[in-house]
């Protein structure tokens, strides 16, 4: 009883801390910067914009560098970091492997090209996040057909999802080599993957597809722990397997889409997020992803926030992902010998 106790409360101080460290490290972060701003000021200026009153501080620069360019740096941060977490969760639950997430299926890079192709080929007025979609969706469509049929399913996923990411790497190449020099220099930063450029407008743009895209799979985790089970036993409980399958790969792209097309690559936030929820908690869904979300979420606001703090100039969010994720990669190669469930 003392046992059950323990484990109820531990899991409500969980939920609590995934709902409010995310948002206490935003207004935190909102104060760091080249430009240092005082938090009394930073939560003043916010209050304005929310009550109307005191709009004298509206006017200041500090409420511009607030309001216009950190905070929407910050909550494309916030939204990449539940975006990538809640999708590499989804996956290794539906492909029943700690190793698979958006970055190893070819979503991230087939994403990138599909984004790159249409801010170099495309009128600027053309949203990105489409192509980027198609181009993700038609990555992961490659590496299931590829891999359909083989007797290790799971290897020949993680396989024909290195090929692919492989492809769309060269194809981004193509697309790199036909832009022009102005061009090629903003597209080589944007795919380092970086917050730095974020606007209002774009997240006018991905902000609603991120969010009804992780407000469904936050609403079909219960399914992903049937389709966690094998396909005989979830059909046995009523579920069309097939369907179920595809929803959830396509709002797990979908949502990675929207992230890369004003982001850039930020891999391996998905992979580490996801693996560290599940040793809190265990492998329930209908805790490890809203907890995924709020800890991916966190995540990010922290990596951003030690860039700003301790780079001199802008450092890519995407490498220090790229160096945190590599090695824990490498250690979860090892520790999958043991089988995971």
């Amino acid at each position: 009883m003392i046992g059950l106790r323990r484990k109820s409360l531990k899991r409500k101080l969980l939920i609590v801390s995934a709902i409010f460290l995310p948002l206490l490290l935003l207004v935190f972060s909102l104060s760091l910067g080249t430009y240092a701003i005082s938090l009394n000021k930073v939560l003043n200026i916010i209050l304005a914009k929310l009550t109307g009153l005191q709009s004298a501080l509206l006017s200041g620069p500090e409420a511009n560098i607030i309001l216009n360019i950190r905070l929407p740096r910050l909550l494309l941060a916030l939204l990449a970091g539940a975006a990538f977490s809640v999708s590499g969760a989804s996956l290794q639950s539906l492909f029943r492997n700690p190793l698979v997430n958006e970055y190893i299926l070819g979503v991230s890079f087939g994403a990138g090209f599909g984004a790159a192709a249409s801010l170099v080929l495309l009128s600027r007025t053309f949203p990105p996040q489409l192509l980027a979609f198609a181009c993700g969706l038609m990555a992961v469509v490659l590496v299931l057909l590829v891999s359909e049929g083989a007797r290790n399913t799971m290897i020949a996923v993680l396989l024909t999802g290195i090929i692919v990411s492989a492809l769309f790497q060269a194809l981004l190449s193509a697309i790199e080599f036909m832009a022009s020099p102005y061009a090629l220099q903003s597209l080589f930063f944007w795919l380092l993957g970086s917050f730095s450029q974020a606007t209002w407008s774009d997240l006018m743009w991905s902000a609603p597809l991120i969010v009804v895209g992780l407000g469904l799979l936050l609403n079909l985790s219960w399914r992903l722990n049937v389709l966690s089970l094998s396909d005989d036993e979830a059909r046995s409980l009523g579920l069309a397997v097939k369907r179920e399958r595809i929803l959830i790969i396509c709002l797990a792209t979908l949502i990675t889409s929207a992230v890369v097309a004003i982001a850039g690559i930020i891999g391996w936030v998905g992979l580490i997020v996801p693996h560290a929820v599940r040793g809190l908690v265990g492998s329930d869904n209908r805790l490890v992803l809203p907890l995924s979300a709020g800890f991916g979420a966190g995540l990010m606001l922290l990596a951003d926030d030690l860039i700003r703090i301790f780079s001199p100039y802008e450092f890519p969010v995407g490498i220090l992902t790229n160096l945190v994720g590599i090695p824990f990669f490498l250690y979860l190669i090892k520790k999958s010998r043991a089988s995971w469930s």
